[in-house]
């Protein structure tokens, strides 16, 4: 199988875009660690991985506090005596325009959408670099590569990590670690119900800009993150890929 015996973390693993691809990288044969605060859910994505036959643990998290992350990084490597994969998935956001918001909501923002993947890369990279191997896919935005009305700091913060990620690359790549982005276009996740809550209409407006005319399902961003993950993308670091149904393609 693709992954068999790998071993994964996974941030924001217990719903949408993560849980996806958590049960995408079980059902391809590895062990997963879901890391997300939504205990709940995260034990029963759990244990649809266990029906799979794989092992997986899950890991109550504040990915934006660094020591919290350092103890999850120790714990999986502890359990799986290794860590293969990183999935950076976790993600929050509040649509408002920039004038309307508050230094507050910049601060969680960027906290959760760029610090909180710098803070998991880290605590990993040590690991990776012991075992001389690793994989790291960042999950971004669109919103950063082209703007996003109502979403300044998030599309700052997203923006911050494909730097990180292109920068990261060249840095690891000796140590026989890869780092890539994926960057979806509008999906249909908790996330973006979230979104339509706060800004009715907007989701609509939306669909109608993209040329596929709908919105994507996280299992196709997770094929997505799954190749990056994989070794189909050996040769492949330091890139970005937009997974958007063509939204910005016209």
């Amino acid at each position: 199988m693709i992954f068999e015996n790998k071993k994964a973390i996974i941030t924001g693993g217990a719903s949408g875009i993560g849980k996806c691809t958590a049960l995408k990288l079980a059902g391809w044969g590895a062990d997963v660690a879901i890391v997300d605060i939504n205990v709940e859910s995260a034990r029963s994505v759990a244990l649809e991985i266990q029906k799979l036959g794989r092992n997986a643990i899950t890991l109550n998290t504040d990915i934006t506090n660094f020591d919290e992350v350092v103890k999850m990084a120790k714990e999986v490597n502890k359990h799986f005596q290794r860590i293969d994969i990183l999935i950076n998935n976790a993600a929050w956001d509040k649509i408002e325009f920039f004038t309307n918001t508050t230094p507050e909501l910049w601060e969680k923002l960027v906290k959760v959408n760029l610090m909180g993947h710098i803070n998991c890369i880290r605590a990993v990279l040590d690991y990776m670099i012991e075992q001389k191997s690793g994989v790291i896919v960042n999950v971004a935005s669109d919103a950063a590569r082209v703007g996003s009305m109502g979403e300044g700091l998030y599309s700052a913060a997203k923006g911050g990590l494909l730097s990180f990620t292109k920068t990261l690359a060249r840095e690891v790549s000796k140590h026989n670690i890869r780092v890539n982005c994926i960057c979806p276009g509008p999906t249909d996740t908790p996330l973006l119900a979230e979104v339509k809550n706060s800004a009715p209409g907007l989701v609509e407006a939306i669909i109608k800009s993209i040329p596929m005319k709908r919105l994507g399902r996280p299992d196709e961003i997770a094929n997505a993150i799954a190749f990056f993950a994989s070794d189909y993308a050996s040769y492949i670091t330091g890139q970005v890929l937009s997974v958007n149904g063509g939204l910005n393609m016209l």
